[in-house]
């Protein structure tokens, strides 16, 4: 009985002062040991913390668009090392008067048939609405597998090099056209479509901006590296793909879309049975909407293609060619996440005169730089015709959430991005036959610019002034 009221401070068996007095140097060394466990763990835990807290913020985490925002980050740091591992065989690696062929060819073989693809691709994946993780998760597996096919290919040059291209082509446009279906399955709480979908993009403009020096180091190493590391990434994206909520996977209450705006399909569904089922309005605003922002988007493939060429065989005043890309191309991805950024901010105000005024200010310095061309105005417009992209994209996806009816929503995004897509290769194909005169280029450039915003300017004004399809919505 007295050893069993014997007090804790006592040195008898399992008293506190035994313990520690036994296990003491283990205690003073565990400490020390966990210290250095945590501080080699940090650089990798800490961002990833902190990565996740900033993904996961205001609602994000619980209604999955966390996840998602993850996910594009995947994709889009996985798309930069497959770039850099291209760019440098097909255009860095040979003369100029070469590279340009090469690339014509690269454009021939895989964009022509990529153009005849893309239109069904939207349609096909409105009849996998069960399986949206899944789709997600094979286009990041035939990426990670087609990574590895072209690890061989840009060694060898091998013709293999084309198919593999264009297959890596498709399954991006393919994982895009999906990711736009699955952010409306995705809305936190008193979220905003745009503001959702400012988030994924600046998640993968912030990826990719970290992954394009990766790759330009692993390409110093070797030509295959940067190929065996988007493998890995694809291959982690496959997995992540299938973290998303279940609810992404869901179509109740879906339908099919058609991008029209006839009088024909104004009113809702088809009473009767037709050949294209589910077709449903998506309102005169969203088609002008559309028109603008394809020419946007077909400014951008032109400015890539004909700027690379442009300024490898004319670089800027007293900078290299690379560096003269370089900084084209940092101007454009600042411009791009500023427009991000503001739209977020912008939410869903008029986003009709939000587009006329940005394909505006686009238009006019784009004129200003052909008239008066010059390394300053190459870049500044390089960065508007990124912060005009991305800011008009935002106001297009606001008004399709405004106007397009729920049940046919998910499908009209598939559309659109199925088309704004073909409007970047035929800019591509353009900048590509062009002769390297920058301000017959840039005159060029002008000229799609002012046919999207002149064709669509009048359109949106009227649809902002009648106020569109006015029903509330959450901002």
């Amino acid at each position: 009985m007295a050893t069993a009221r014997q007090p804790q401070g006592a040195t008898g068996v399992g008293g506190s002062k035994g313990g520690r007095g036994r296990g003491g140097g283990t205690g003073r060394m565990g400490g020390p040991l966990r210290a250095l466990g945590r501080a080699l763990h940090f650089p990798l835990t800490g961002p990833a913390r902190g990565i996740r807290k900033a993904t996961h913020a205001q609602g994000a985490g619980e209604s999955g668009l966390g996840k998602l925002i993850e996910l594009h980050g995947v994709n889009g740091a996985g798309d930069m090392m497959i770039t850099v591992a291209l760019a440098s065989t097909v255009f860095f690696s040979v003369p100029t008067d070469e590279a340009r062929g090469r690339v014509a060819l690269y454009l021939g073989i895989t964009m022509a048939p990529f153009t005849l693809l893309a239109p069904v691709i939207g349609p096909l994946l409105d009849r996998l609405p069960h399986g949206r993780r899944a789709a997600m998760a094979g286009a990041m597996l035939a990426r990670a597998l087609l990574a590895l096919v072209l690890s061989s290919a840009v060694v060898s040059g091998d013709l293999q090099l084309y198919p593999a291209a264009l297959g890596v082509l498709v399954a991006s446009k393919a994982y895009g056209v999906v990711r736009s279906a699955v952010v409306p399955r995705l809305l936190p709480p008193r979220f905003s479509l745009v503001k959702a979908n400012s988030r994924v993009t600046l998640g993968g403009l912030l990826a990719t901006g970290i992954a394009a020096p990766i790759g330009a180091g692993l390409q110093a190493i070797g030509p295959r590296w940067p190929l065996y590391g988007a493998f890995v990434i694809f291959i982690a994206g496959t997995f992540l793909s299938f973290s998303l909520p279940h609810k992404v996977d869901s179509a109740k209450g879906e339908d099919t879309a058609l991008l029209a705006a006839d009088e024909q399909h104004l009113h809702g569904p088809h009473r009767k049975p037709v050949k294209r089922p589910g077709l449903r309005t998506v309102g005169i605003a969203v088609t002008h909407a559309l028109g603008a922002n394809a020419a946007l988007r077909c400014l951008s493939g032109f400015l890539i293609f004909f700027l690379a060429f442009l300024l490898r065989e004319h670089p800027m005043a007293g900078q290299s060619a690379a560096v003269s890309l370089g900084i084209v191309a940092v101007a454009a991805g600042a411009g791009n996440a500023l427009g991000t950024a503001v739209g977020a901010w912008l939410r869903s105000r008029a986003p009709e005169i939000i587009i006329v005024t940005v394909v505006g200010f686009v238009l006019a310095v784009a004129i200003t730089a052909a008239l008066f061309f010059g390394s300053i105005l190459v870049a500044f417009l390089a960065a508007v015709a990124g912060f005009a992209q991305a800011l008009a994209k935002l106001s297009l996806d606001a008004l399709i959430q405004r106007d397009v009816p729920e049940l046919v929503r998910t499908s009209a995004f598939a559309r659109s991005e199925t088309l704004l897509q073909m409007s970047w290769v035929l800019g591509g194909a353009i900048g590509i036959v062009l002769p390297l005169n920058g301000s017959l280029g840039l005159a060029v450039g002008a000229a799609i610019v002012a046919i999207g915003w002149l064709t669509t300017a009048k359109g949106l004004i009227g649809s902002a002034r009648h106020g569109g399809h006015t029903r509330p919505r959450v901002a």
